[in-house]
């Protein structure tokens, strides 16, 4: 009788527990929503996300300016597909490249490039390639042809 009572129980709590449905409204002040607003806009300018580059030079002095320039614009030629950015962190002009959204990408790049440039990973704001846009085809057994 012991186990017929909660074979029972365990058959009935889940009829008992249904979903109901139902609408739900949620009232509140007006500058709450203004705020979401003005959060969401704020956030659709940022256009980094926190990721890692690699430093290859930090320059200070006489003709630092011009030297950070030399070496960003010879950096650029020797490889044409990575971006490379100049920082003025006073005293000094720093010279960063790529854009890594991983520590090991950016590992994987300066092995490549550590004959000739020095340098070392940081973290730093990144500028994230766009998500590429692919068309959606489906194929003939989603279209229900065999």
């Amino acid at each position: 009788m012991k186990h017929f009572c909660i074979a029972l129980l365990v058959l009935a709590v889940p009829c008992l527990l249904a979903a109901q449905q139902g609408r739900v409204t949620v009232s509140g002040d007006v500058a709450v929503g203004q705020m979401v607003e003005k959060h969401i806009e704020l956030n659709s300018r940022v256009k980094t996300i926190p990721g890692f580059r690699v430093q290859i030079a930090s320059l200070s002095g006489v003709n630092s300016k011009t030297n950070a320039f030399n070496l960003r614009d010879r950096f650029m030629l020797d490889y044409p597909g990575v971006q490379a950015y100049i920082v003025f962190d006073e005293p000094n002009f720093k010279v960063k490249v790529g854009d890594f959204r991983t520590r090991l990408e950016a590992y994987a790049f300066l092995q490549q490039i550590k004959e000739t440039y020095k340098g070392y990973i940081i973290r730093d704001n990144i500028n994230p390639e766009p998500p590429v846009q692919e068309e959606y085809v489906p194929d003939d057994q989603e279209l229900g042809n065999e």
